[in-house]
């Protein structure tokens, strides 16, 4: 009798186990799939600046705050995220973000002019916003320490695939049909995952009743906001179409708001209260990832801005050529995600991180030696081999940050992670466009044609990325495995804990 009871105690042991295995990959995967959308969202907007510019009879100022103002929300509301994700559960919170995502969809598809599109703009980036840090959260709480870079390579795949076809897709609509069916395109599968997600994502975290520290949103809102928006103006200040007294205004109320900010932080984490707790910083390990990530993103973001710029203006290719010569080297990337997933799980951050980051190095190296008369082939080649190198540095630059963090902190690193990738895209495009402006100018002046001067100051830019390449490869060599993944009673009890919810 008692080894029947223990044998059917088993049993269901057992089939819990299944039970709650079946819902967390539901979970992870919808949250994967609603992941994917809004990001491909995010970068549709570019290639269709000159198009709204006409239609919308506005200005290209105008139209570039469709993109200013998306950043903008973001910065400002990813910092949040870390409270939210404690203080409400997952199905809500999945909820919300697809909704605001929708309805910002369905308003910029609908808008009759440029004040309501950009309304659309910052409420689709506040459903954007909320939806990374709660994916990255949930995987980190669900997955077993053993497997989580094989779910972040997912991750990474997400991240590297739909910017990858963004511009590509919208190039594309906007050959044959209207802006705004960018958009239509866009709202029926947002719909779609959130009528799945009302039926299906179940809540797998457990809410804690936290107050909100009201004073360190206002002053996140400023610190954040003020930065990025001070980035957002550097390219016209170098360029002399811009004054530059807001830009240096935006970077002092940036500068007071984020170390406001955080002074605040480090005292209510005392009680439990931070808005953002910086104790994740405590981890050697997350801040050298996380200042890596400063890195690679700065460098990927400014590749993306310049390499358009370089095969349209210098080049004249036209912008749906330029779109497919991008296209292999980002859908590359999310190729390669599962696999070094699976790799880092194996072996571990350094066998991967060091051999990416130097073919980063060395083909920002190669792009310093770019002329007026240099062949597409060779930046299509030269693209290929840095997504191939990032998608090495991304999934266990991820997977090792978070990694590295206690779990009740789960929420805040993935805030943290999701604030620098905004703050540090924004830094690298200023600081890339900056650069080559100052260069084009310097050499435009001198009587050279724009061919020959643009190019120039792309190479100066390209120096300037390859520069911080070799700081990445250095820091390479320091990022370390966290220790719960190589130990194997410490993975069964978190797989246990994540299948008991």
């Amino acid at each position: 009798m008692l080894g029947e009871h223990a044998h059917t105690s088993n049993a269901h042991h057992t089939d819990d186990e299944a039970l709650h295995g079946a819902r967390n990959s539901r979970v992870i995967w919808l949250l994967l799939a609603a992941s994917f959308v809004v990001i491909l969202n995010e970068t549709i907007m570019g290639v269709a600046i000159p198009h709204l510019v006409t239609d919308l009879d506005i200005t290209i100022e105008a139209a570039q705050w469709l993109t200013t103002a998306f950043m903008l929300t973001m910065a400002v509301v990813i910092p949040i995220t870390g409270f939210l994700l404690q203080r409400f559960a997952t199905r809500p919170i999945f909820i919300a973000a697809m909704s605001l995502f929708s309805t910002g969809t369905l308003i910029a598809a609908l808008a009759p002019g440029f004040e309501v599109l950009l309304l659309a703009r910052v409420v689709q980036a506040s459903g954007t916003a909320i939806m990374m840090p709660l994916l990255m959260t949930t995987l980190m709480t669900l997955v077993a320490p053993a497997d989580r870079g094989r779910f972040m390579g997912r991750v990474s795949t997400v991240i590297s695939v739909a910017p990858a076809i963004g511009p590509t897709i919208s190039g594309l609509i906007l050959t044959y049909l209207s802006w705004r069916f960018m958009f239509w395109l866009v709202l029926p599968i947002a719909l779609a995952m959130l009528v799945i997600g009302i039926r299906r994502v179940e809540n797998v975290s457990e809410p804690r009743v936290i107050p909100i520290d009201v004073f360190s949103v206002v002053l996140s809102a400023f610190g954040f906001g003020g930065l990025v928006y001070g980035l957002s103006l550097v390219g016209g200040v170098v360029a002399g179409t811009a004054h530059p007294a807001p830009m240096w205004i935006s970077f002092a109320v940036g500068a007071i708001g984020i170390t406001t900010f955080i002074l605040r932080q480090l005292a209510l984490q005392r009680h439990d209260r931070a808005l953002l707790d910086l104790r994740t910083f405590r981890s050697t390990n997350f801040a050298i990832s996380v200042g890596l990530m400063v890195i690679v993103m700065a460098a990927l973001f400014g590749t993306i801005i310049l390499l358009p710029i370089y095969l349209q203006d210098v080049l004249h290719l036209e912008p749906a050529i330029t779109g497919l010569l991008l296209l292999p080297g980002g859908l590359l990337m999310g190729l390669l995600g599962p696999t070094v997933g699976r790799l880092y799980d194996r072996f571990g951050p350094t066998v991967l991180l060091v051999p990416g980051s130097i073919v980063v190095s060395a083909v920002m190296w190669s792009l310093t030696m770019v002329t007026e008369t240099t062949s597409p082939w060779m930046l299509l080649m030269a693209h290929v081999a840095l997504s191939a190198g990032l998608a090495f540095m991304f999934t266990p630059l991820f997977t090792s940050a978070l990694g590295s963090v206690e779990p009740r902190f789960y929420s805040h690193g993935s805030a943290i992670v999701g604030t620098v990738q905004q703050v540090a895209g924004a830094a690298g495009t200023a600081m890339f466009v900056t650069v080559m402006a100052a260069g084009t100018a310097a050499l435009t002046a001198t009587g050279a044609s724009i061919e020959v001067a643009q190019s120039a100051g792309l190479r100066t830019a390209f120096t300037v990325g390859a520069i911080l390449s070799v700081v990445a490869v250095v820091g390479a060599f320091f990022v370390r495995r966290p220790a719960d993944m190589t130990e194997g009673p410490r993975a069964e009890a978190a797989l246990e804990a994540a299948a008991d919810g």
